[in-house]
């Protein structure tokens, strides 16, 4: 028997309320695999508590945030990308001797992997995802050269690197990792984000650093250059 859900996007797409070719797969998809752990669409409960409980980041902005390339391959073979989950008070516990901070592996949670098909309809779906709201400005990123600066900005000056991994082995495990980042993340979103990440999380503990827009620029030009060796 069909699922409730499947039959109700066949009937808004047949009176024209849901994009057909998203209803056929890709919504489905979500639907099925995605919709238990992540928000796909924007929270009426934004609160701290719903922060700390959900299972995995929001993906009601996808379609502004990622890459579908990266996404339809990601799926089918997925890494990791936060090192201790979405929420790493969660998991993290004293070392031993007691001089730094370590993630409990045990609590983490594997993704799931979606065959080649599956990948590729739920990229298409994610891609719609928060294109109609006002969080990402197009045309945002302007300087395609980051600078000599900019690593440095990542590394020292400003921080990132205290959360933020841009190569394995080094850097912070509280924040995703960014070796990768010139592959999955669009520009104008690395520049809307670092200017201001509670417009997407409220309650998210990134903080807003009020860099100068030359900064954010340098910034996300520096970011822009982290890709897997395969995106290259």
């Amino acid at each position: 028997m069909r699922s409730l859900s499947v039959v109700l996007f066949a009937l808004l797409a047949g009176i024209g309320m849901v994009d057909t070719a998203m209803a056929a797969g890709g919504a489905d998809v979500l639907q099925q695999q995605c919709s238990s752990c992540h928000a796909l669409t924007k929270p009426a409960d934004a609160s701290l508590d719903r922060l700390w409980e959900r299972k995995g980041p929001d993906l009601y902005y996808a379609g502004v945030k990622f890459n579908r390339e990266w996404l339809e391959a990601w799926l089918q073979n997925p890494t990791t990308i936060r090192p201790g989950g979405v929420m790493y008070a969660k998991v993290v516990k004293a070392s031993a001797d007691k001089t730094a901070d370590t993630i409990d592996a045990s609590k983490l949670t594997a993704h799931i992997k979606l065959n080649k098909a599956d990948a590729g309809a739920a990229a298409d779906a994610l891609m719609k995802l928060g294109t109609d709201l006002d969080l990402v400005q197009k045309g945002a990123f302007k300087n395609g050269a980051p600078g000599p600066m900019a690593k440095m900005l990542f590394s020292k000056l400003r921080g990132c690197s205290s959360c933020h991994s841009a190569k394995e082995g080094s850097g912070g495990q509280s924040g995703p990792e960014l070796a990768d980042a010139g592959s999955r993340l669009q520009p104008d979103f690395m520049v809307a984000y670092i200017n201001n990440p509670q417009k997407f999380d409220p309650h998210i503990w990134m903080p807003t650093l009020g860099l100068t827009d030359a900064d954010v620029q340098k910034l996300t030009g520096y970011l822009i250059t982290l890709k897997t060796a395969e995106a290259k």
